[in-house]
């Protein structure tokens, strides 16, 4: 239908103008030289235009659309009304904090960015020159929300000044945005030196002080969303747009307790595998300190993670028809960001830019990475999961680029990611106990998620309470925990969204299979989740109902 074209065309292309970080993430064929405009007029009015493509889109009868529009159609109204009710919101006036900010996004913009032509070269000296005015309004963002009283919690901002400080030598050797383009031709790195030097210096230097000066000390000492004004509303918006569920936070937080008692249950009968001898505390401190389950080396820790991958390659056939054509690689985090950043994650490729997936692994105080989670940390950040499923989804043809290069439905997405770490004993993996404790204390993360997420933001938890709970619970390094529990306060919401997909992912799976019985195919279940791009739960369990009433003939 022409119109539905036109109207996905157009708003796919009015979302690239407005971000031209998302068309270099995407492999969009502009704006790569230009930043979003962060002025607070440009702010102000992208959320007045919110939902503008809604109306159309309400006024198209699908009864004459085939399966593809009808369901492209339903996406595309919900994506908007949630983005209208997003809008409800101030988000856009915290504008930085420990994983986000231009110390965070400008160094790893440029860093994805090609330099082989002339164009692309072009591109990056253009957005080094325009960097300046985009932390200038950061600067002005900052200022209004101190105004209006939404800040972040000052005690997750402890690194920002040393991310900050990093900007602040034109030292090609430690500025990130040089290091951004190191591997780029003399005269881009000259020019970019003289950029920075000249001007980027000077503006980190003005962001740098007006957060320590202004910023840090008149941030919140609560930590809650629901402390902020319309908190609650705000708490319950962020709750359905990362879970795609109206599920409650007290809900959300019962499902995340019964899953830590699973879960715990099943990682003290793997631990009696190991053969270690000793009760849980001493278990978990073997696991922290012994230096057998630790490398020495950055390198060593890279390798690892490239043998676990190319482990998973041979099994990944019988449970997959469909393979990407995008590769991917693994490198380490950048060092700049390496202190506030999770164990590792993802950043999707792009056929059309010709750059491929990346898997970026922490390799920051080795003594704080063991080695016995990284089998299932490959599985969700790599192979088969956020690689397979967004490199599948761009490739998918007949969709609309709304549905292949979907990153709003985080629910589905890093529900995925989880689900493949469940894969891991099909696909060889799992053999030592260790590495199947380890999976299991990162699905317990993700459950104690939960649990910490709404806690914190909606059911009273002290932060100091949620991190207890998590050591309490979990052997991971006390260092990465409390990491995880800062994040979940300055990005509410998202982290609830593994648990919550991958339950419906594996409900979805078990229902397939006891209707089907022994006409039950794994690829021909794991295609049809995968072939339709990300969804919203509910659109994904119509989806698979239909596929088990209806599975189509061989």
């Amino acid at each position: 239908m022409s119109d539905l074209h036109d109207l996905f065309d157009r708003q796919w292309e009015h979302l690239m103008e407005e971000h031209p970080e998302a068309a270099t993430a995407t492999g969009w064929p502009d704006g790569h030289d230009r930043w979003t405009d962060l002025s607070i007029d440009a702010v102000e009015r992208r959320r007045g235009e919110v939902g503008r493509f809604l109306a159309e889109a309400d006024a198209i009868d699908p009864s004459g659309l085939d399966d593809v529009d009808r369901t492209s159609l339903e996406m595309f109204k919900a994506l908007e009304r949630a983005e209208i009710d997003a809008a409800a919101f101030p988000g856009d006036y915290v504008p930085i904090h420990q994983m986000g900010g231009p110390q965070v996004d400008a160094a790893f913009l440029l860093g994805i960015m090609g330099t082989a032509t002339r164009k692309e070269c072009d591109d990056v000296v253009s957005r080094l020159r325009r960097l300046p005015a985009v932390v200038d309004q950061t600067i002005e963002l900052m200022a209004r929300g101190r105004a209006m009283g939404v800040t972040p919690p000052a005690v997750c901002l402890r690194e920002v000044p040393t991310q900050l400080a990093g900007y602040l030598d034109a030292d090609a050797t430690t500025n990130p945005l040089l290091a951004a383009v190191a591997a780029g031709p003399d005269d881009l790195r000259e020019e970019a030196a003289a950029i920075v030097a000249e001007t980027c210096v000077p503006a980190y230097r003005r962001l740098h002080d007006a957060f320590v000066d202004d910023y840090l000390p008149a941030c919140r000492d609560t930590i809650a969303l629901t402390d902020l004004p319309d908190g609650a509303d705000w708490y319950a918006e962020r709750v359905r747009y990362h879970t795609t569920t109206d599920l409650s936070p007290q809900e959300i937080h019962d499902i995340g307790l019964a899953e830590v008692r699973r879960i715990v249950a099943e990682m003290d009968e793997v631990m009696a595998q190991t053969g270690f001898t000793g009760d849980r505390a001493a278990f978990s401190d073997h696991l922290q300190h012994d230096p057998t389950h630790f490398f020495s080396t950055e390198d060593d820790l890279l390798g690892f993670y490239r043998d676990i991958a190319k482990r998973i390659d041979p099994g990944v056939v019988r449970l997959f028809s469909r393979l990407p054509r995008l590769p991917f690689g693994i490198i380490p985090v950048p060092p700049e960001q390496a202190p506030s950043q999770p164990a590792a994650y993802y950043m999707p490729g792009s056929l059309e830019l010709g750059r491929a997936g990346m898997f970026y692994a922490n390799t920051y105080d080795l003594a704080s990475r063991p080695r016995w989670n990284m089998e299932s940390i490959c599985l969700h950040e790599a192979v088969p999961g956020h690689h397979f499923q967004i490199s599948l989804a761009q490739e998918t043809e007949g969709l609309p680029m709304f549905r292949r290069q979907s990153i709003s439905c985080t629910a589905y997405i890093e529900g995925w990611g989880l689900y493949c770490e469940s894969l891991g004993a099909e696909l060889g993996l799992f053999e030592d106990p260790y590495q199947r404790f380890g999976a299991l204390d990162a699905e317990l993360m993700r459950a104690c998620r939960l649990v910490l997420d709404t806690g914190m933001h909606a059911l009273g938890w002290t932060r100091d309470q949620a991190i207890d709970f998590f050591v309490e619970h979990s052997p991971s390094p006390k260092h990465e925990l409390v990491v995880e529990v800062d994040r979940y306060l300055v990005i509410p919401g998202q982290a609830l969204a593994y648990k919550v997909g991958s339950l419906k992912i594996q409900e979805l799976r078990a229902r397939s299979a006891a209707a089907l019985g022994e006409a039950f195919d794994v690829r021909a279940f794991h295609d049809e989740v995968l072939r339709h791009g990300a969804l919203p739960l509910g659109m994904l369990e119509r989806i698979i109902d239909e596929w088990i009433a209806h599975p189509p003939l061989e």
